[in-house]
């Protein structure tokens, strides 16, 4: 996303990351200030994983993911000739969610019902059956609120499993 460059008649659906409904929300359990990105930093809309020293956060992780990141308008454009960034800079503060609805784009189609799987590799989110195996990905706790095609923002539960 970068600067506007076309006037839609529609609004968006919403924003990658932010919150998709006034349902309960459930941050991981780690005192105030407790998680920073680590070195490389951490991508919003994505799922991330807690370090084995119990503050880093990335978006690289072998088990399942300890919570979804939270647009809270943390990403810094540090280059100058940027336009645009989802990327929280390593040492800044990060939120993780375990619980709620949230926007986010998925590689995959979505339909809704269907699970939320994250990328081992960069915490980025496919959809598949319950129980389903996608390469590379491990199943959330997160459905899929609404559907739409690969690329398009969607809506991801963990209160609604229709």
């Amino acid at each position: 996303m970068g600067f506007q460059t076309s006037v839609n008649q529609q609004p968006a659906i919403g924003v990658p990351g932010d919150f998709a409904s006034n349902n309960p929300t459930a941050t991981v359990l780690a005192g105030e200030g407790a998680l920073v990105a680590g070195s490389g930093g951490v991508t919003v809309a994505a799922f991330a994983w807690i370090g084995t020293d119990g503050k880093t956060v990335t978006n690289v992780g072998t088990t399942a993911p300890d919570g979804f990141v939270h647009r809270e308008l943390q990403g810094l454009i540090a280059n100058i000739y940027d336009e645009a960034t989802m990327l929280i800079p390593a040492g800044y503060m990060v939120s993780l969610y375990a619980a709620g609805d949230f926007f986010a784009v998925s590689k995959t189609a979505a339909t809704r019902g269907q699970k939320v799987f994250a990328s081992t590799a960069d915490g980025s989110i496919s959809t598949g059956a319950v129980g389903a195996t996608v390469t590379g990905a491990i199943e959330t706790p997160f459905y899929v609120g609404s559907a739409g095609a690969a690329g398009d923002t969607i809506k991801i539960t963990t209160w609604d499993h229709h």
